[in-house]
């Protein structure tokens, strides 16, 4: 039997990934074998220390690209949100699945009436949170948004596998943690989500929900294998919000949000063939929250990545250029060419 080797990071929600990615290529190939390699990533070994202080790109993926550069492994698997834009050398997205919940998940701790007893959840929604209530988060896309909609929020960093936050979270550290709603279920905690942010209140982040599937461009066999996950209205979609993300040269330190959804053509005529349109939101904030800008453009699928771009120029221009120049702390992207 022939195997070959699957790169993933090894917390928990990654290895469920893998498992799934493992399962549906071995479903369509009885004759092959998928091994799971366990990579630790830089992102995996810094965990006392927030993300956006940390710097640079690619922090829960790099030394996983490095095994596939180096023939270590033959494909790899991510959340998409983790995913640079650029990509070394040699590799590239080959796949992007299809898109789980997309949306933000609000968990809110569970208070007892008496000392040591559990009892039901008091607070479900965001807006029923007290005055000065503790949210656990180590996205500051989230905590922007959030500060902006509730100034009296306190923030305080959460980092760590999904089953450590929901702990820290149980103990009482935390009257709130926001986490994405994908991993919660794929988990099998959905069960915990008190309630789904909806965009207005938290956009996600690029590519949040799906995943990707990472493979060498020259790997005509790996490629061919792997392209049954590509889920086009998701793939469409996701490489609107990476074109963004790409224009404004965002990581982990710049609140920057997107999501893109397909739907059809309300314009097309009964005469005609149905047309699909992308419809991407983008969003830019100041860390503490106090200055978000947000817009949106729609237009043919075809068209999804210069989407992108064009809303990019558009977050700029309405003021986003002041708050990336400060967070660079050096010059953003150039407005109105390529960066």
């Amino acid at each position: 039997m022939k195997t070959i080797k699957l790169g993933t990071r090894g917390s928990q929600l990654a290895l469920w990934q893998a498992n799934w990615v493992k399962s549906e290529i071995e479903k369509r190939n009885p004759g092959l074998e998928v091994e799971i390699v366990k990579i630790k990533t830089t992102g995996d070994k810094i965990l006392d220390v927030p993300l956006a202080k940390v710097g640079g790109k690619g922090l829960f993926v790099k030394e996983i690209e490095e095994a596939l550069l180096d023939k270590r492994i033959d494909l790899a698997v991510h959340s998409m949100k983790d995913v640079p834009t650029d990509f070394p050398k040699g590799l590239h997205l080959a796949a992007i699945t299809e898109r789980e919940d997309p949306r933000d998940a609000l968990i809110t701790a569970v208070r007892s009436q008496e000392s040591g007893v559990r009892s039901q959840k008091i607070i479900k929604r965001f807006n029923d949170l007290p005055k000065g209530a503790t949210i656990g988060t180590s996205s500051l896309r989230r905590s922007s948004q959030l500060l902006n909609i509730r100034y009296d929020l306190k923030i305080v960093q959460l980092r760590g596998n999904l089953n450590t936050r929901l702990k820290k979270l149980d103990e009482g550290q935390f009257d709130a943690i926001i986490l994405a709603a994908a991993g919660v279920k794929r988990l099998g905690w959905a069960d915990r989500i008190t309630e789904y942010l909806p965009p207005e209140t938290s956009l996600p982040a690029i590519g949040q929900g799906a995943l990707g599937i990472e493979t060498r461009i020259d790997d005509k066999e790996i490629n061919k294998l792997v392209l049954f996950f590509d889920h086009p209205a998701t793939s469409i979609a996701v490489r609107a919000e990476r074109a963004l993300l790409k224009r404004l040269e965002g990581g982990c330190q710049v609140p920057i949000a997107a999501h893109g959804t397909v739907v059809a053509d309300s314009s097309a005529s009964l005469n005609t063939p149905i047309n699909e349109q992308l419809h991407l939101i983008g969003l830019v904030a100041s860390t503490d929250g106090k200055k978000v800008i947000k817009d949106s453009v729609s237009g043919p699928t075809d068209k999804a990545e210069a989407l992108g771009i064009e809303l990019a120029e558009k977050l700029l221009k309405m003021g986003a250029w002041d708050i990336l120049k400060e967070v660079y702390k050096t010059e953003p992207p150039m407005q109105g060419g390529a960066s």
